[in-house]
């Protein structure tokens, strides 16, 4: 039995040895597989933060970029409301003319040339309408016939010393 014994016991050694080296061995997997996580996660943080640096310095680059544009779209913006108020001064609206002593222009679709002569005084201003003078004041309005079929008029809306704000338009006449 001796023989026996040693040889169970030797096969028990041998069976201990075994699980020993397979515990040994899942845990040195174990310990490697923990370690190569962890570089590989280091790893994966080191390139996150170089992306979020990057990205606050490409943020920096386009938030400088947006106030120069911004700045940029103001004064153009203002250039415009500059240009638009000028425009308005000379055209303020449909059918209405500023006129400056002695100037003249065709309106109405070329049907009428009209001309303020000299400047306005206290009480009118002289109107010359294709050729023919009148007197007007604030708030008269001068019918033109240019044929049969066409009637024109012109109004005056207000005047100044320097300048005399009219209107012209032209209508085709309705039959009765």
């Amino acid at each position: 039995m001796t023989e026996r014994a040693e040889s169970g016991r030797m096969a028990r050694r041998k069976r201990f040895l075994l699980v020993g080296v397979n515990v040994l061995l899942v845990l040195v997997g174990l310990i490697g597989g923990f370690m190569y996580r962890g570089i590989v996660d280091y790893r994966d943080v080191l390139d996150s933060t170089q992306l979020v640096v990057q990205t606050r310095s490409e943020n920096q680059e386009l938030v400088s970029q947006l106030g120069d544009e911004a700045a940029k779209l103001a004064a153009l913006q203002a250039k415009l409301k500059s240009v638009q108020g000028a425009l308005d001064a000379i055209v303020p609206a449909e059918n209405t003319y500023n006129f400056g002593p002695n100037q003249s222009r065709t309106v109405a679709d070329g049907r009428l040339i009209i001309g303020l002569v000299g400047a306005p005084a206290n009480e009118g201003v002289n109107i010359n309408i294709n050729g023919k003078q009148h007197a007007a004041a604030a708030g008269d309005v001068i019918h033109v016939a240019l044929d049969p079929s066409t009637t024109c008029e012109v109004g005056v809306d207000s005047f100044d010393m320097f300048q005399a704000v009219l209107t012209a338009s032209c209508a085709a006449v309705k039959p009765h």
